[in-house]
């Protein structure tokens, strides 16, 4: 029975959370449904109304006055899906949505159903989106939406498909929606203009389901030659979803379309052929097509292509005309040759450039495009392989619709082409979903005297450097208790031979060896580039990091440095001075030199993406090493004081979750007040004076290594 003594305790925090005195809300009618309900579940509603009240007030209380109704009808966990919904829906477009999310909590419970074994998008959409890229063919991306279909550079997903019992299941149906749409832009369903080709049917609607029906079959051929572990598990989902009869049905009347050679014009053949005569069926994994969104993007698409790699061919041309092995007077027109017979179809990417007889080597980003235009053509048209004539082209039409990273800021904010990360809400105990918009911008080289002066300032050092590396990369193990080696180990042979004689068995391991230890580390570098760094300390990471990287040049290292600022979620940067592949050349050296200060140092954000690249790297050992001269802040207050705090702990606990180990240099001398919290007791160290850092980081850095 609870006392009056407990009635104002709850009013009193309420009254405390929601703000009563500010707001007016009556507490009282609150209080006493709160009472009302058994003491473990008001204790539930009460944690959780303190934690969206941070948030909201208005979504908090409303939360508090359905907590009754909400428990009678639905599990905790599922409550808390539900709020967190809610919130999530106030992060992304305000309370409006929120609350609509909360008046709704009859559709929710229907669609937590859903969700309790069913593939979220958000959930998958990595996997999914490596899975692709491994995949022949055009890049490709994923995004959410009601169907499955695609414009045939964008993968578009339901955000949850649920139509079978177990998760991996309904996950296995999300990957054989995201493979059929892949295999439409690999194997050219869109090569035909199938608008006009399905006018001249009685009803083109119904033609259109009808060619799909029968190209999904045709693809499905060209899925198990590919990829035939995944086509036995499409299978299995057909026979799981009942329509593997019928299936099996109409694919064996169509031998033709089982050719490796069978293209969309032989299914646009069978739809003539049982016109009226079958009802277009839907497969489970088929989705529906757009051809007007695909016509619009391959019109964009083939104008730009074929301008790009015109004018990349001239620049191609031009330079082998000045290494003198191209004469001026031939007219730069490039052959292809590719891959013929059966192998062209399995193989319609291998394909060799050549000029004047002489092959070429083709970049990368050139190849793509190539391959891109294959898939639109079937091949690469004559003309495409003129090189452009001087002003033939002007290329930044072209970029008209790009966002460029370095100018997106200077007008209405855009989210596309930048990197979402969650961030930890310390008061909610959650995540907030895609919460920072980062960019990856690069550091524009200076090539000034700064590297040169750096030397010459440090060159005693340097050498001392030199000569620690040097023996660090060469440095020989012994190795004791082997089986064989080089010597015998005095030691386990005087321990054998006691053994020996006390009646046991004696141990054949009585050798040494000398081992030379394989370094297979890969470190990255997160640069304090805020404000605050701005002068003395500015130049003193750059120095320090010209000191490194000439360490690590002996040493083999893969490393790479990033700088980090920002200002608000909605605009935090990312600068490249090296990525792990970029060598330490003049480039580098320039970009280390043109590091300079920018905003605020929003942490989190930062370690979350720089920890994801790491973590591309193949290492055994990964470290992320921070310099930086303070405790995380923002623009927005709220990140500053144990938000900021607690947010970088989580990320910092995440990155080591996966396997990287962070550490940190600070100058901050108020650091030992927060970085036992943040990077454990052992993990960080403070330089107190300036000066001393750039003496200190390379020695920092054996120390972690060695």
């Amino acid at each position: 029975m609870a006392s009056v003594e407990d009635f104002f305790s709850i009013q009193s925090l309420l009254d405390e959370w929601l703000e009563t005195e500010f707001t007016f809300r009556d507490t009282d009618a609150l209080t006493h449904r709160l009472l009302a309900l058994p003491a473990r579940d008001r204790q539930f509603v009460l944690t959780w109304t303190q934690r969206v009240a941070s948030t909201n007030l208005e979504l908090a209380y409303q939360f508090a006055r359905l907590s009754d109704k909400t428990l009678a009808s639905m599990e905790p966990e599922v409550i808390e899906a539900w709020i967190q919904h809610a919130m999530d829906q106030y992060d992304r477009t305000g309370l409006a949505a929120a609350m609509k999310v909360i008046d709704e909590v009859d559709g929710f419970i229907r669609q937590s159903y859903e969700r309790a074994s069913g593939s979220l998008l958000e959930d998958r959409s990595g996997v999914l989106s490596t899975f692709v890229r491994g995949l022949s063919g055009r890049e490709l991306s994923i995004e959410e939406d009601d169907d499955a279909w695609t414009d045939s550079e964008t993968l578009y997903l339901p955000g949850i498909v649920a139509r079978l019992s177990e998760r991996q299941d309904n996950f296995l149906l999300h990957k054989a929606m995201a493979t059929h749409l892949w295999a439409q832009t690999r194997f050219g369903t869109f090569r035909l203009d199938l608008a006009g080709e399905l006018e001249r049917f009685p009803d083109p609607s119904i033609a259109l389901r009808l060619f799909h029906a029968l190209e999904s079959l045709r693809l499905d051929h060209c899925i198990a030659r590919e990829l035939p572990g995944l086509a036995r598990e499409m299978a299995g989902l057909r026979e799981a979803l009942d329509e593997q009869p019928a299936y099996l049905r109409l694919r064996d009347g169509l031998g033709r379309l089982a050719r490796a050679d069978a293209d969309a014009s032989d299914t646009l053949e069978w739809v003539g052929r049982l016109w009226g005569r079958v009802e277009p069926p839907c497969w489970c994994y088929q989705g529906r097509l757009d051809i007007e969104a695909v016509r619009v993007r391959t019109e964009r698409r083939v104008e730009r292509e074929k301008a790009i790699l015109r004018v990349k061919l001239a620049e191609l041309a031009d330079e082998l005309k000045e290494r003198g092995k191209l004469s001026e007077d031939v007219p730069a027109e490039f052959d292809l040759k590719r891959k013929t017979g059966e192998d062209a179809v399995t193989e319609p990417f291998e394909f060799e450039l050549s000029i004047d007889e002489e092959a070429l080597n083709v970049p990368e980003f050139m190849r793509n495009m190539m391959t891109s235009i294959i898939l639109d053509f079937g091949e690469i048209p004559e003309e495409y392989l003129v090189a452009a004539g001087p002003g033939e082209y002007d290329l930044s039409v072209f970029d008209a619709d790009k966002l460029d990273p370095e100018d997106v800021w200077s007008g209405a904010y855009h989210e596309e082409g930048a990197f979402l990360h969650p961030e930890w809400d310390f008061a909610r105990q959650c995540y907030r979903k895609n919460w920072c918009v980062l960019r990856e911008l690069e550091v524009k080289p200076r090539y000034d005297d700064f590297y040169t002066a750096t030397m010459r300032k440090y060159s005693r050092l340097i050498k001392s450097l030199h000569r620690t590396f040097e023996a660090l990369r060469g440095e020989d193990k012994l190795l004791k208790r082997q089986p064989h080696g080089d010597d015998v180990d005095i030691d386990a042979l005087v321990e054998a031979w006691a053994d020996l004689r006390g009646g046991h068995e004696m141990s054949d391991r009585l050798f040494t060896r000398m081992h030379k230890e394989e370094r297979n580390i890969a470190v990255m570098f997160m640069v304090d580039m805020s404000g605050s760094t701005r002068g003395w300390i500015n130049d003193a990471e750059r120095e320090s990091l010209i000191l490194l990287s000439e360490s690590l040049a002996i040493l083999g290292d893969r490393y790479a440095i990033y700088g980090f600022s920002g200002t608000t979620r909605k605009r935090c940067e990312l600068y490249r001075v090296k990525s792990f592949d970029d060598p330490y050349d003049d480039e580098t050296k320039a970009r280390i030199a043109a590091i300079e200060a920018q905003d605020y140092t929003r942490m989190g954000v930062a370690i979350r993406h720089l920890s994801g690249l790491l973590n591309q790297v193949d290492a055994r050992t990964k470290l992320l090493v921070t310099l930086s001269d303070g405790k995380p802040e923002d623009y927005d207050g709220y990140y500053r004081g144990e938000y900021g705090i607690e947010d970088t702990r989580q990320a910092l606990f995440e990155a080591r979750r996966d396997g990287v180990h962070p550490f940190c240099i600070t100058i901050d001398e108020k650091a030992r007040e927060y970085l036992p919290h943040l990077y454990g007791a052992a993990n960080y160290v403070v330089i107190k004076d300036v000066d001393k850092l750039p003496l200190k980081v390379s020695d920092i850095y054996r120390k972690l290594t060695s």
